[in-house]
């Protein structure tokens, strides 16, 4: 029967997206994981792959179409031997509830539901590098193509499996570990009876426009990614009790530490140096090893208890159009500071092109913001859920300090951390931004 392709989610919290670009057409013949279309969220944009063979009979959906729901129907796939005017006839019916009208018009048809004799089309979603859904809202579980046919095959039921991909998803060795009974989670609840926080109002559209004059300004529409900023940070805002601790670090050592370094970095064929360290990469190392020296403040807050992380997965916010991401230096504390300088610089280019996958940019045990280049002096970061922390890092700069009863000048950095009081209290956030300032004051402690 046909089998209509639906919206995909690429991260456990993607409601909606754009789709991009179409990189097959209607009649052509598609094989399971060709990349079919581009999708951008709020974060990136990503290549698509089918996880059924047929051929591509309708697009419901045209490219450059925005806010696409998941599970939205986005096209439509007939088998061998299928008749194609059929499959045309019950395009886009399987559509969710919320937005059959829309995909009816987009397939040129009124959004009627389908004749008793016209078995509806199956929906299929497709496979991406990061994640697939074989659910819908609340309960839907992540997993890669792979692992959903052995599961289908071994007659396991996925959301029972603990998935140990990225963001949790469900791979192939997950399967092979339920078969043996290993991993396996107790049968889900009927209803989830947690409760939801309640998010304070705010001032309508009409209250705001009302306070200005008409014609004294422009309305420039939210795109997806100012929408999740705006939704993450509110939550974030509302539902973790910040508070913030304050030190200044004298960072002339590693300055001069930097130069050095620097001045000795081997050169390629291209006669450029193999690396060049910023001051955020000692910045990034230090709280990687900071969080090692203090471990009970590597970690992550839930209701059911306290996630302990073994390594220090480092985000870094970097600023692109419309907004900011943050990629994350995985196991940061093991990495040369060449390294962590390689990695960041490459995350950073593509994330201003929105080329990061999900796994780059989801996750992490911490995270930094550097406003220094700015001019920044300093100031109070969001924490990034589920962070406990973050580093919040201002402008390194001449002061005047008072060392053994003398007046000297010292380039000096003011650093604030924002801890979740309810994973770091008090005085464990002191312990873990005083040894920060041990290893970004003594950079050589780095490299022991």
């Amino acid at each position: 029967m046909p089998t209509d392709i639906l919206m995909p989610a690429l991260s456990p919290t993607m409601e909606k997206g754009n789709l991009a670009k179409w990189l097959k057409k209607e009649g052509d013949k598609v094989k399971s994981g060709d990349v079919i279309a581009e999708i951008e969220t709020d974060k990136a944009t990503m290549e698509v792959e089918a996880v059924d063979e047929g051929t591509l009979a309708r697009i419901v959906v045209p490219e450059g179409s925005q806010d696409i729901a998941v599970n939205s129907v986005i096209a439509v796939l007939i088998g061998e031997g299928e008749d194609a005017k059929s499959a045309l006839a019950s395009a886009g019916q399987t559509t969710p509830p919320q937005q059959p009208a829309m995909a009816a018009a987009l397939a040129g048809q009124p959004s009627a539901l389908p004749h008793a004799e016209s078995p509806a089309p199956k929906p299929v979603q497709l496979a991406t590098p990061a994640a697939s859904s074989n659910g819908q809202g609340a309960n839907r579980v992540f997993a890669s193509p792979l692992a959903r046919r052995m599961a289908k095959e071994a007659g396991i039921d996925l959301a029972r499996v603990q998935g140990s991909g990225p963001s949790g998803r469900v791979v192939a060795r997950d399967i092979e570990d339920a078969k043996s009974g290993n991993g396996l989670k107790a049968p889900r609840a009927a209803a989830s009876a947690l409760p939801t926080t309640a998010i304070a109002p705010s001032m309508s559209d009409q209250h705001v426009r009302a306070l200005y004059e008409d014609g004294s300004y422009e309305i420039v529409p939210h795109d997806s990614m100012r929408r999740t900023i705006a939704q993450r940070l509110t939550v974030s805002t509302q539902t973790i009790p910040h508070f913030y601790l304050t030190m200044d670090c004298n960072i002339g050592k590693l300055l001069a530490a930097r130069e050095e370094i620097n001045a000795v970095a081997p050169k390629g064929t291209d006669s450029k140096p193999a690396y060049k360290l910023s001051v955020n990469d000692f910045v990034i190392k230090a709280l990687a090893l900071a969080l090692q020296h203090v471990p009970d403040t590597n970690v992550s807050w839930t209701e059911a208890g306290m996630l302990k992380h073994m390594h220090s997965d480092v985000g870094v916010a970097v600023a692109m159009p419309g907004g900011l991401i943050t990629p994350i230096i995985r196991k940061a504390e093991m990495k040369s500071l060449s390294t962590i300088s390689r990695e960041m610089k490459d995350c950073a280019t593509r994330a201003r092109v929105r080329k990061l996958k999900p796994h780059e940019y989801q996750g992490g045990t911490t995270a930094v913001s550097n406003l220094g280049m700015y001019g920044i002096k300093n100031f109070n970061a969001v924490i990034n859920p589920p962070h406990a922390t973050i580093l919040a890092v201002g402008a390194g700069e001449e002061r005047a300090i008072v060392k053994n009863g003398t007046i000297e000048a010292a380039h000096i950095m003011s650093v604030t951390m924002s801890c979740d009081h309810r994973a770091v209290d008090g005085a464990l956030g002191a312990q873990l931004i005083s040894a920060f300032k041990t290893l970004i004051e003594n950079p050589v402690m780095m490299a022991v």
